[in-house]
């Protein structure tokens, strides 16, 4: 795999990771929506001047503040361990990551940290118009957050707006805006606040009918279910829409994961699309071409190379396909990427040592290399497959990100139903009476947070090994660190955010059950 490397220091660095950031992101999705939902209602309460509208935004917002407190504990640790474990991955692309992570920490944290203090202290400290002005920066600033977050990250899927500098083996910055307008960055970020936006939504109405099967504020619940659900239908649909966005994306530069995704072992013609289906191959397997690549599936056909293309003959590539190539279909097998990666490895190498030995001309035929198209098109585009030995290792847990995938697309079209429903109801005043409709809006709460957890899985398991698409495998990304030292702060970390995480739920739980006091005090 990777010169000297510990597969133990690996597993347990990319264990922390994804502990960190599940934890983190329980707390982060309800701060993006539950944020914009209280804005709405204190710009109602400035308009109508309804001291109720008050009392409910001081409620929601004191749920906000609990949760914002502890989000912003995991996300600082979250950012850390990019230092420390993962130091390979930041010198090879700090100068690009960090950036987006550094705008994100001056002008969109500032902007939450300077006003959060006015939201929540500055009550008849400061005008009403501008406590409204303070609730909706916050808001503003949350988002912007996420703004930025994503678009790293969406670098790392899509390594844009960069050059490779062979004389510190770094990659660097060359164009700023086509980090930030790429078009993987701008799906991304509307659809993860819109999950956001869809979470904090049904929390909201769990929270109000909760509320209503109790005989408890009536007003509060009612009003607040109105709001919730129009802001999470209209968020739906956009979140339906950039999801649908997406997966055409993936199709195009990540085919591996799009071909997990959809559980598509052996490239199709007219591909049809599977709405549901059990999986006849295991982790890692390979799909002999006699077997079927589903024991059981229904499917639409043709549908999923129109949904790809918006053509329904076009050719989607298989696992088999992307591993052992398809020469019809001009797909490289990974092999040849392996061989390629490996040639930019050595071209490297060699630049080193003529560049240590004082060979000038040597050296700085080598080092065009790196900046010539042809080179960088047909090597350097692969030079993280140098450092894989196995071919196979290139196909992600397919199971995982199979029924990751086709669960959170049953749940989004299942929110949509939820808030017509809820939206019907509420407008006939015929919420009191549905039991079994309130009952499912509690229990919704937590399929809410379940949807949004399966897109990150589905994005970053589905996108393995690589840390930076294609140029840069995890197992070339960790710190030279004693994996013992890993294991003691993973179960550390574990023991930390599951306490923070039970004392939220206790916190909320004792909060909700106090309601609103009287009054908006």
């Amino acid at each position: 795999m990777f010169d000297n490397i510990d597969l133990s220091l690996v597993n347990w660095s990319r264990g922390q990771f994804a502990l960190t950031a599940l934890y983190h992101w329980l707390f982060v999705p309800l701060t993006l929506g539950l944020s914009f939902i209280i804005a709405m209602m204190e710009t109602i309460y400035v308009r109508t001047g309804n001291e109720e509208w008050k009392r409910i935004v001081k409620f929601w917002m004191t749920l906000f503040g609990i949760n914002f407190a502890i989000g912003v504990a995991t996300g600082i640790i979250l950012e850390f361990e990019f230092g420390t474990n993962w130091s390979n991955y930041s010198w090879f692309v700090g100068d690009i990551f960090g950036a987006p992570l550094a705008i994100e920490g001056i002008m969109a944290f500032f902007i939450e940290s300077t006003f959060i203090a006015v939201m929540f202290f500055g009550w008849n400290k400061v005008s009403k118009k501008f406590h409204l002005a303070s609730t909706w920066l916050v808001a503003i600033g949350a988002n912007l957050s996420a703004l930025w977050i994503l678009v790293a990250n969406a670098w790392m899927q899509l390594p844009v707006g960069m050059q490779f500098n062979p004389d510190n083996a770094r990659n660097e910055m060359v164009n700023f805006w086509e980090v930030f307008l790429s078009p993987v960055a701008a799906t991304k970020f509307i659809h993860t606040i819109t999950s956001g936006f869809v979470l904090g939504s049904v929390f909201v109405i769990g929270i109000s009918a909760w509320f209503i099967l109790k005989k408890r504020e009536p007003v509060l619940a009612q009003r607040s279910i109105l709001i919730a659900a129009v802001f999470g239908l209209l968020s739906s649909f956009v979140l339906i829409f950039t999801g649908d966005s997406s997966a055409r994306q993936v199709a195009r530069i990540q085919p591996m994961k799009f071909a997990a995704m959809e559980g598509l072992y052996r490239g199709q013609d007219q591909a049809g699309l599977v709405v549901i289906g059990v999986l006849s191959a295991q982790r890692g397997d390979t799909i002999n071409i006699k077997n079927k690549d589903f024991i059981f599936s229904i499917e639409i056909p043709r549908i999923l190379s129109y949904m790809t293309s918006g053509s329904f003959d076009v050719f989607i590539p298989g696992i088999n396909d992307l591993l052992y190539g398809n020469a019809e279909q001009g797909v490289i097998s990974a092999q040849e990427k392996i061989d390629r990666g490996r040639i930019a490895r050595q071209t490297l190498a060699d630049f080193k040592k003529a560049k240590d030995n004082g060979s000038r001309e040597e050296y700085e035929a080598l080092k065009a290399k790196f900046y010539d198209p042809g080179f960088k098109e047909e090597y350097f585009r692969y030079f993280g497959y140098g450092f894989l030995n196995d071919i196979n290792s290139i196909v992600p847990n397919v199971p995982l990100t199979f029924y990751s995938f086709h669960i959170m697309v049953v749940l989004g079209f299942y929110f949509v139903l939820f808030f017509i429903l809820f939206l019907f109801f509420a407008f006939r005043d015929k919420l009191g009476n549905k039991r079994f409709l309130l009952r499912l809006a509690v229990i919704t709460i937590p399929l809410a947070y379940i949807a949004t957890m399966l897109g990150w899985i589905v994005a970053e398991v589905g996108r393995q090994p690589w840390t930076i698409q294609d140029l840069l495998p995890v197992v070339a990304a960790t710190s030279h660190i004693d994996a013992a030292s890993v294991q003691v702060t993973f179960w550390l970390f574990a023991a930390l955010f599951t306490a923070l995480l039970i004392a939220e739920v206790q916190i909320m739980f004792k909060q909700i059950r106090s309601g609103p006091k009287e009054g908006g005090k």
